[in-house]
């Protein structure tokens, strides 16, 4: 792939990145917070643990692409709840890094965009963990999406209308 290429591809993933980051904001705070412990069963993640790896993995990507490598940050989950202690603080907080990270990205030379990063022993340019980044945010959310109505919220719009959310659109 030519880095001409790379940035054709970084640019179209970008720009479904900057849609679907807003719409992760609003399934994050429709977390109930009384009830963000909730489960649907006792091996999985509840609602609070899952949002915290949506949000803190989504940043974590655009950072280890930017910085041409992933590093892990052992204090990364602590910090991370330290700061945000409820669905409306990790909101305001994704809402903050998840842009800022984005821009740091899609600013990168070209050429940076092709260069191989070592994911664990996976090796691949870094455009292809922009795409990592978009697929698992997505994956994840509807993962906590699924967990709102059960937990007592209410799911917002994501790409149509929901039963509790009825869509709008681009009415402006």
């Amino acid at each position: 792939m030519t880095p001409q290429e790379a940035r054709a591809a970084a640019n179209v993933i970008g720009t479904q990145l900057q849609h679907e980051w807003m719409t992760t904001v609003k399934v994050i705070e429709a977390i109930p917070d009384a009830n963000k412990d909730w489960k649907p069963d006792p091996k999985s993640r509840s609602a609070w643990e899952l949002a915290l790896h949506l949000a803190g993995a989504d940043v974590w990507f655009l950072t280890s692409i930017a910085d041409g490598k992933f590093a892990n940050d052992p204090d990364g989950d602590a910090k991370l709840r330290a700061a945000a202690p409820t669905p409306a603080k990790l909101a305001d907080w994704y809402k903050h890094e998840f842009p800022k990270r984005l821009e740091q990205v899609l600013a990168l030379p070209d050429v940076r965009l092709t260069e191989v990063i070592d994911f664990y022993g996976m090796k691949n340019p870094a455009l292809v963990y922009l795409n990592f980044a978009l697929v698992h945010g997505v994956h994840h959310r509807g993962q906590l999406a699924t967990y709102l109505r059960p937990m007592g919220g209410k799911v917002p719009s994501i790409y149509g209308g929901s039963a509790d959310e009825v869509w709008k659109g681009n009415a402006s």
